[in-house]
Order: C-alpha cells, then sequence, then structure tokens
C-alpha cells in the first residue's frame, strides 16, 4: 500500500489475524494493477467467471451458494448494551454475548484463506459527510465489488490520517452455513462482524451495514440523516434543477427512477443520477437539506431490468461490471428475466442447463449488477459535491395494488414524517421470505435503522423542526392495479408526468385538492396526452379507498403499540386527525365508497411548514 495504515488500524488487523489465523495478510491499495491480480486469482478459485470480452470487457460472472442469495435479515442483529435502545423492529443480542457467540465463529476461520485487508472511504475525501471504514475479509468477490461500491485504497487511509474514527469491519464466509450466519453491528464500538455469508448485503460490510444502520445511529448523535434513499437531479428546459430524494423499498423501482429517462413528451428534460440508494442528508446554514450519495456504485436488482424499464442501467453494463446469479447465454454475455425475450438456451445461476420450459427462473429474482456510478449515461458530477445537492421534495414510495393513490402531498413536515412512519410494501426477493406479502416498511428503512425506530421518528421531527426551508414530502405509488392485476399507470418513463407535478409545487406553482389523506394533483394537473389509460384510469389512480384506509389505521395502530411510550406522541396526533378527517369526510360510513370533497388550491396557499 502506498500509505501507511495508522497505529489504530494496524492493531485491529493484528487482532483479527490473531483471530482468524489466515495463511497470509494482503492490505489492498485499490490500484489497476492490484485488480487485475485479484480477477486472476477469483478466476483461478472459480469465486469469477469470465465472459466475452469482446461483447462484454471486464465483466465477469459470480455464482453464490443456493442458500446465500439476500440480506438475512432474521440473523441480522444490533448489539447495543440496552435491548430498549434496538427497539422491537430489530433483532437484539448482547454485545458481549455477539462477541463471544460470532468470536467462537471466527476462530481459526481463514486458516489455509488470504485475510484481505480494504481501506475504503465513504463519500467525497473534502467531505464533513464522509466516513472511513477497514474492511477484513476472505472473499476476493467481496474486495472486487467494494472497489466499485466505495472509493478504496489510500484514499481512505489519506483522510483517516493519525485518527482511531473508523469503522471495523470483520468479514468471513466461514462454511457458509445458515445456523452459523449472523450480521452483527456493534454501534458503541463502530463495529462490524458479519459471518456466514458471502452476498452482497452481508458481505459488502460499506452498504447497509455502515452506510445506513450504524450511519443512523451516528446521525442521531450528530444531527443529520442516514437514508435508503436515491438522490436524482432534474432539469427543466429553462436549465434550473430540482433536486429530490426517494425512499423505496428494495426492488421497487428506485434505480429505475435514480436513472430515469423522460418519455418523449419531455424532450428538454434532462434527469442528472446522483445516487439510487443510500443518501446521508445534513441540514445546512441556509435552512435547506443537502443530500451525498456516500457509495461509488450500484448494487443494482438485475430482474425487471430493460431497455424499456431502465435504458440507462443497460447501456452502463457493456464493460467493467460483475454479474450476480444472473444467466449465461452460449455466447458469453448475460441474461435475466424481463431484459429480452429468453435464449433458446442458457445456464442457469446455479449453473445448470436452461430452456424457457424450465420450470425454475434462469437468473435468481435478486440476482445483481455491481458497476460504477460514473458508467451511468446520467450520472451527475454533483455526486463529487462535499456539501451535497438541496433537496426540494422527499418521495416515500412502495409496491401497492390498491388503497394508496399514485400521488399525493403531506400537509406538513409532521404529517409527512406520519406518511413515511406508515409506509407499507409488498415484499420483494431482496430478503429472504415470501414474496407479495403487506408488510410496514417504516421510510423504506426496517431492515435497516440501527437503533429504536420510535427514536428514528422523533429524530425526523426534530431535524425538521430546524429547518426554515424543509422539503414538501410526498408519497408515490406506481403499482396501483386494476381487479384483474394490470397496472393503471405505465410507469418508467410516464412517471416523468407526476414528478413534473411535484417539481411545480415546489416552486410554487402546481394546482392541487385537499383530501383526507393529503393534497392530491387537481383534475388536469397530471398530463395524460399521449397515454393509452383505461376510461376512468386517472379516477381510480385517485380514488380515496374508505374501507381500505380505516383498515390501514388499524394496522398502523399494532404497529405503534409496539413501541409504547417511547412512541412520539405527534405520530399518535397524526393517526388519530387522519381517522377524524376520514370519519367526517365519509360521515363515518365504512361500506361505501365516494369521493370526498375538494377545493383546488396553489402550492403557494400552502407553503410547506
Amino acid at each position: 500500500m502506498g500509505v501507511e495504515p495508522n497505529k489504530a488500524v494496524a492493531a485491529w488487523v493484528d487482532e483479527c489475524a490473531r483471530l482468524c489465523t489466515p495463511r497470509s495478510i494482503v492490505w489492498c491499495d485499490g490500484s489497476e494493477e492490484e485488480r487485475a491480480q485479484l480477477t486472476k486469482v477469483a478466476l483461478e478459485s472459480g469465486e469469477l467467471i469470465e465472459l466475452n470480452q469482446d461483447k462484454l470487457p471486464g465483466c465477469y460472472l459470480h455464482r453464490s451458494a443456493p442458500n446465500d442469495v439476500a440480506r438475512t435479515e432474521k440473523l441480522t442483529f444490533i448489539c447495543c448494551p440496552e435491548k430498549e435502545d434496538a427497539g422491537p423492529t430489530n433483532n437484539w443480542m448482547a454485545p458481549d454475548e455477539a462477541y463471544e457467540r460470532l468470536g467462537g465463529i471466527f476462530k481459526g476461520s481463514m486458516r489455509d484463506r488470504t485475510m484481505y485487508v480494504v481501506p475504503f472511504l465513504m463519500g467525497s475525501p473534502s467531505s464533513q459527510f464522509s466516513k472511513v471504514g477497514f474492511q477484513v475479509t476472505d472473499s476476493v468477490y467481496a474486495v472486487l465489488n467494494l472497489r466499485i461500491m466505495t472509493r478504496m485504497g489510500a484514499v481512505a487511509v489519506e483522510h483517516l490520517g493519525d485518527s482511531e474514527d473508523f469503522t471495523r469491519g470483520l468479514h468471513c464466509r466461514a462454511d457458509l452455513n445458515e445456523e452459523r450466519r449472523f450480521i452483527c453491528h456493534f454501534p458503541q464500538d463502530n463495529t462490524i462482524w458479519s459471518v456466514g455469508s458471502g452476498y452482497g448485503g452481508n458481505a459488502l460490510l460499506s452498504k447497509k451495514c455502515l452506510a445506513l444502520r450504524l450511519a443512523s445511529a451516528y446521525g442521531r448523535q450528530e444531527g443529520w440523516l442516514a437514508e435508503h434513499m436515491l438522490i436524482v437531479g432534474l432539469e427543466s428546459p429553462q436549465g434550473e434543477t430540482t433536486y429530490i430524494a426517494a425512499a423505496f423499498p428494495s426492488a421497487c423501482g428506485k434505480t429505475n427512477m435514480a436513472m430515469l429517462v423522460p418519455s418523449g413528451r419531455y424532450e428538454g428534460w434532462k434527469v442528472w443520477t446522483v445516487g439510487d440508494d443510500i443518501a446521508w442528508i445534513r441540514p445546512g446554514k441556509d435552512g435547506r437539506l443537502y443530500a451525498v450519495n456516500p457509495e461509488a456504485g450500484f448494487f443494482g436488482v438485475a430482474p425487471g431490468t430493460s431497455a424499456r424499464s431502465n435504458p440507462s442501467a443497460m447501456a452502463m453494463l457493456h464493460r467493467d461490471a460483475i454479474f450476480t446469479n444472473v444467466a449465461e447465454k452460449k455466447d458469453g454475455t448475460v441474461w435475466w428475466e424481463g431484459m429480452e425475450p429468453p435464449p433458446e438456451e442458457c445456464t442457469d445461476w446455479k449453473g445448470r442447463p436452461w430452456t424457457p420450459a424450465s420450470s425454475e427462473t434462469a437468473a435468481h429474482p435478486n440476482s445483481r449488477f455491481t458497476v460504477s456510478i460514473k458508467q451511468c449515461p446520467s450520472y451527475s458530477e454533483e455526486w463529487e459535491n462535499p456539501r451535497g445537492v438541496p433537496l426540494s421534495a422527499i418521495l416515500f414510495g412502495a409496491r401497492r395494488g390498491g388503497v394508496i393513490p399514485l400521488v399525493y402531498e403531506s400537509y406538513t413536515w409532521r404529517h409527512g414524517v406520519y406518511m413515511g412512519a406508515t409506509m407499507a410494501s409488498e415484499t420483494t426477493a431482496a430478503a429472504t421470505g415470501r414474496v407479495g406479502v403487506l408488510r410496514r416498511d417504516p421510510f423504506a428503512m426496517l431492515p435497516f435503522c440501527g437503533y429504536n425506530m420510535a427514536d428514528y421518528w422523533r429524530h425526523w421531527l426534530d431535524v425538521g423542526s430546524g429547518l426554515k426551508h424543509p422539503p414538501r414530502i410526498y408519497r408515490v405509488n406506481w403499482f396501483r392495479t386494476e381487479k384483474d392485476g394490470r397496472f393503471l399507470w405505465p410507469g418508467f418513463g410516464e412517471n416523468m408526468r407526476v414528478l413534473e407535478w411535484v417539481i411545480s409545487r415546489c416552486h410554487g406553482k402546481g394546482l392541487a385538492v385537499e383530501t383526507p389523506i393529503g393534497y392530491v394533483p387537481a383534475p388536469g394537473a397530471i398530463s395524460v396526452e399521449g397515454l393509452d389509460l383505461s376510461p376512468g384510469a386517472m379516477d381510480r389512480l385517485f380514488e380515496i379507498d374508505h374501507p381500505g384506509w380505516i383498515s390501514a389505521l388499524e394496522s398502523q395502530t399494532v404497529l405503534f403499540d409496539k413501541f409504547g411510550d417511547r412512541l412520539p406522541q405527534e405520530m399518535r396526533q397524526e393517526h388519530d386527525a387522519l381517522e377524524k378527517r376520514l370519519t367526517l369526510s365519509y360521515a363515518g360510513t365504512r361500506v361505501e365508497r365516494r369521493r370526498a370533497p375538494r377545493t383546488t388550491v396553489s402550492a403557494e396557499r400552502h407553503p410547506p411548514r
């Protein structure tokens, strides 16, 4: 390594080595020569498979163990001293127990293996946002992914200097036994221990482990927010750029929105990608919120990504990418469901022959691609901005077949926090468990909040109370369906029609009508020119499903009751206020569906409070 690590780093790595007893230790420097050498090692060991270097230069395929294909939430723990500080939505393990239990698995786990020491920086080298981490791992696949996902090597060592303030990440695949698989976070020690998994979300400790679980806890202490959010800039034909952050549960279209290509109606508009997954957000001196993306790459879900759904993603995957658990075609290129018409035959993600007649999918539903953000055609140079970009709006989105309208705006910051706190989504393949089950996923942070979520909501309320110019807050739902299951809204590039209304609201121009749940677009405020919508589709997209909302209120009560006295009273007050508005608007009926009276108002009439 070009720059020597400080004494604290060296001492910690020595502790890891004594515990794991590796055959050898390699300190990674992030150089191109090192990348070539590590790629050779991975090819020789079978961790990577070389793809067609003429058609996909610099691209490789990784196949994980069949029992190690997604985040393992049931085996992910917050190991703070007090169980109450982890909260009822996190798994908790006492720190001493966790260190002892995992220590027994780590002991000797790297015998006959190489230990790689990976220094990485999250954020710009000159930013107050930035955090340094060191990951010790036995996985070349993890190292090569960290090269893409972070600023890796000497830049991190130089940024740290003599400081002892770095995240200590110890990772080992061990025997990939689910009975010996744990992902443990120790916020008080700035430490992560992950054992028994090679999957990205469990093995790339810079990502969900540091960037969300630990960072959310540090953000609470230091007065900022670490969020599971994309960051995107929307530039009008007049050259004005509006920045939006948006929280979506995994595999619900977050990457697609981050790289959105507007439909033909929006010629002259430009979309700039700052980030697709993580946002670190700080209040600025001007009373606004500023967001940075601390990552350097994308770890995107492959299935469903296509030239139609995300042409920018497809354009950046022709070189220097790592594919995980996708199918390999006979010509050495890749394929996954939703990408294009299926090949006549290929090799599936388990290495078996596959044809369209096969009973299983060719690519795993949670298969992934890893690629540098700078390969994205819509890459924004604001990614390098150490201050971050100013946020005008925050969106909360989820996969819902009913109840939630296409878009609506909160009355106030407090109401917006309530909207985020009560978000629910239909589960996807990004985490182990059943797919299609409706579960509460507050702020899309349920698996990632590193402390008691009631305290997390309190922190959001406190941050907002100090803002002179808070972003407007919205809920969106691209997935509302007809009774036969067909989507009511075309989505993808046509989502720009919804974002145009959001932008106009941010600039005090858009028209809306007040409903019991919030402000929805006034009739005609969202253009439908050129869309092939079914008759009455727009009415159904904004219909207030009274029985559905009453049922939602009941399930929200179940969620809130988990937190007892720790729940901010503002959340109860917003819940009760919504119930009252629904009752008054619908005269107490629980069976009849009809639209609430509406009065059209401009954004100037109700600026965010």
